[in-house]
């Protein structure tokens, strides 16, 4: 968490605002001030100067802080919560989408029938295909309906001559990433439509898989960059395909899966929000329910490969879902956790840590302060962290590039083969 800014006080000051010639402080009648109050002084300053260099180093890093916009955090329940807690046709309440538990909501199902579900999943896709703990088959025909009907949405927006044009060409692109989710084979475990858009993609057979993995990325991701082609290993979809088909290449006779999760709301740019952890701790819970929603419903704790900002979603939501339901954690391309010892994550399995020499993270200073920073460097001894191999990866997007040591090194691990990683 965010260190908080400590409560003002009165600096120990003369009456003219001067110090005494010694170098310490003295109060309005002349008297010396000295030692815990002089000292905090000079602590408050030291703070204060260590902030300033985390933000002088990001804005140096990204040309301003023009480079990044606040967001608004997208959280709760998606469209259609009110009209599912109004369904009663089952007979008895559905469960909550804002405070059921994963388990309760996969017990939920567990005593339905299949028409049951498929009603309920017709009735209230978005709720359905959101709702953690709910079957995975369910949730991709839920989406794949709640996908359709919002590009009937857009379609009409973008055909309505009283709208402004610039409105009708948004629907329009928006029309086309949804028929672009909406390929046949593609999978989509998430789907939310507010804000910039959230999505999640599953890679592979997540029901039969032995061996699971979550990526979670960092800045500049939402419904339209979410597999775009540029900077394409910088994306959940281009890392998560390459790790899946590395698993494949390496395991070919053992079922596995990875899932790309792109379900918070990212920074935008190098600004401000991505130097506080504000949208980290409103996308943690988020993580944290789908890593329970995954136990729910018997699905191997994953591996978590936390990239650039997403190390900060990592950080605190590993904790909060308990090590029965995370795995091993890699952060690579890290700017901190938000903690100071990799065993504060709690993960089941191992916390692994990876930077390539070429990396501009590594010129963040790592610290957390006044709100500032995300903490302890997870590449340093002192973190705890195993060490993952990235000599052939180049930059802050390239640890999944194919024929790097890094993506074979994240492989073995996912395939829980730790002494293969170099």
């Amino acid at each position: 968490m965010p260190l908080r800014t400590p409560p003002r006080t009165a600096e120990p000051r003369t009456a003219d605002g001067a110090g005494t010639a010694d170098g310490t402080a003295a109060a309005a009648d002349g008297t010396k001030i000295t030692g815990a109050r002089s000292g905090n002084r000079r602590h408050r300053r030291r703070r204060g100067i260590a902030a300033l260099a985390v933000a002088a180093a990001l804005v140096a890093g990204t040309g301003g802080w023009a480079a990044g916009s606040e967001q608004t955090a997208v959280t709760g329940p998606a469209p259609g919560a009110a009209a599912w807690r109004a369904d009663h046709t089952l007979g008895r309440p559905l469960p909550d989408p804002a405070t059921a538990t994963p388990t309760t909501v996969a017990r939920f199902f567990a005593g339905l029938t299949e028409p049951q579900r498929h009603r309920l999943a017709d009735r209230h896709p978005l709720t359905v295909g959101t709702l953690d703990g709910a079957p995975v088959q369910l949730r991709y025909r839920a989406n794949a309906r709640a996908l359709r009907a919002e590009r009937a949405r857009q379609d009409a927006r973008a055909n309505d001559p009283s709208r402004p044009a610039e409105d009708r060409a948004r629907a329009r692109a928006l029309a086309a990433r949804y028929t672009a989710l909406l390929s046949p084979g593609r999978q989509i475990l998430f789907f939310d439509p507010r804000g910039r858009g959230q999505v999640a993609e599953v890679y592979g057979d997540l029901e039969a898989a032995r061996h699971t993995a979550v990526v979670v990325p960092g800045s500049d991701i939402d419904l339209t960059t979410f597999d775009r082609e540029r900077d394409r290993y910088g994306t959940p979809t281009g890392m998560a395909v390459s790790l899946q088909a590395r698993l494949t290449a390496d395991a070919p006779h053992v079922p596995t899966a990875v899932i790309a999760w792109a379900g918070y709301t990212t920074p935008v740019g190098l600004g401000p929000d991505a130097a506080t952890g504000r949208l980290a701790e409103a996308g943690a819970p988020r993580l944290a329910r789908l890593l329970t929603g995954l136990a729910a419903t018997g699905a191997p704790a994953p591996a978590l490969l936390c990239h650039s900002y997403g190390s900060v979603v990592c950080g605190l939501a590993a904790p909060r879902a308990g090590r029965a339901a995370v795995g091993d954690v890699i952060l690579f391309g890290s700017p901190g956790a938000r903690t100071e010892r990799a065993a504060d994550l709690h993960a089941g399995g191992h916390v692994w840590a990876a930077r390539d020499a070429s990396d501009w993270i590594a010129d963040i200073p790592n610290v957390e302060l006044l709100g500032l920073g995300h903490g302890a460097d997870p590449t340093d001894p002192a973190f705890g962290a195993r060490r993952v191999a990235a000599d052939r990866a180049e930059g802050h997007t390239g640890y999944l590039v194919p024929g790097t040591d890094s993506l074979a090194g994240f492989a073995a691990i996912v395939l829980g083969r730790y002494a293969d990683v170099r």
